[in-house]
């Protein structure tokens, strides 16, 4: 005969029952949203490996697919058979890798040194506008560029003139460009990065900067010995996830700040620009998806090795 529940453990189970239902509802929205948006497109990883033509008659994507020519590899071939693969491929990891390193080491101080400001308004207004820019669109910020850099009307342009100078071609010359995408770059993105490490700074316990001071410990040495280790578990994290995204480049930044100039190719050209010039003229939906995938293996694997290193140095700040 089963033993009935008691009624301690009727009320556990209904708790149970209800405090679940109550978090499932609260995580369902997200769940559907990475459903839809994120695990159901992947299915179009299929498009990499054919030659995806849109027939007239019924130009439905699952018939598109299966009438579609079944090419394997050739998509993928288009990425290294120019001239410029070498090109693309040097600029997306270089500027990724420096951008990566500078983005850590200046969005690590800038916070370290809001955090030390007494002034808690002045520290208020220098945090809001340096997360401002992150909000603004690369079409803005390339007019922003283009104010200073102009052949005719631009403020650097001009002061050249003044000063009896050659004014600069910079729409021309593609040398001074890595300076100035690596400038753009820092200016937009820097205030959401210093937010997430003085996020962090501010949940360090003051009793411990107390002791280092009672310890004589000067300001320097209470940010590398308290400061720094609390900040090194966000600093790894938030260098995996980088890594994980080097062979992907940002869109707007490369092709709107540059106005999309052909003399600035050598400078500017990365993997995403290619691919989409190429879509433009060739209309290949096969290779643009192609160099997608091709992307996102990459970075999965770039993650994977990374997070590999980090759980041997240090396993408590790697991601799994």
């Amino acid at each position: 005969m089963a033993k009935s529940l008691s009624p301690n453990g009727t009320l556990a189970r209904r708790r149970f029952n209800t405090k679940t239902l109550v978090l499932t509802t609260m995580a369902l929205p997200g769940a559907i949203w990475l459903l839809l948006l994120r695990y159901l497109p992947m299915f179009g990883i299929v498009l990499s490996f054919q030659d995806y033509k849109i027939y007239t008659k019924a130009p439905s994507l699952i018939n598109n697919i299966l009438h579609s020519k079944w090419v394997g590899l050739e998509n993928f071939k288009f990425l290294f058979a120019t001239t410029e693969s070498w090109v693309m491929i040097r600029n997306t990891l270089g500027y990724n890798a420096l951008w990566i390193v500078l983005g850590i080491i200046f969005a690590v101080a800038f916070a370290i040194m809001i955090s030390e400001m007494t002034t808690k308004f002045a520290a208020k207004v220098y945090q809001t506008l340096m997360f401002f820019p992150y909000f603004l669109s690369w079409v803005v910020v390339s007019y922003f560029v283009y104010a200073f850099l102009s052949p005719e009307k631009g403020l650097i342009t001009n002061l050249q003139k003044n000063m009896d100078l050659d004014p600069t071609q910079w729409y021309s010359d593609p040398r001074p460009w890595p300076y100035i995408l690596t400038f753009a770059y820092l200016w937009k993105n820097l205030g959401y990065s210093c937010i997430l490490y003085l996020a962090t700074i501010t949940g360090i316990d003051s009793s411990q900067y107390e002791a280092a001071r009672i310890d004589g410990a000067s300001k320097w040495q209470q940010i590398r010995y308290v400061t720094l280790p609390h900040l090194r578990p966000m600093i790894i994290i938030l260098f995996i996830l980088s890594v994980g995204r080097i062979f992907n480049a940002d869109f707007g930044l490369f092709y709107q700040v540059p106005m999309n100039y052909g003399p600035l190719y050598p400078a500017t050209q990365v993997v995403d620009t290619y691919v989409y010039r190429a879509l433009m003229s060739m209309n290949n939906i096969g290779m643009s998806s192609a160099a997608g995938l091709l992307q996102n293996v990459v970075g999965f694997i770039c993650i994977m090795v990374a997070n590999s290193i980090v759980r041997r140095v240090d396993p408590d700040s790697s991601l799994f």
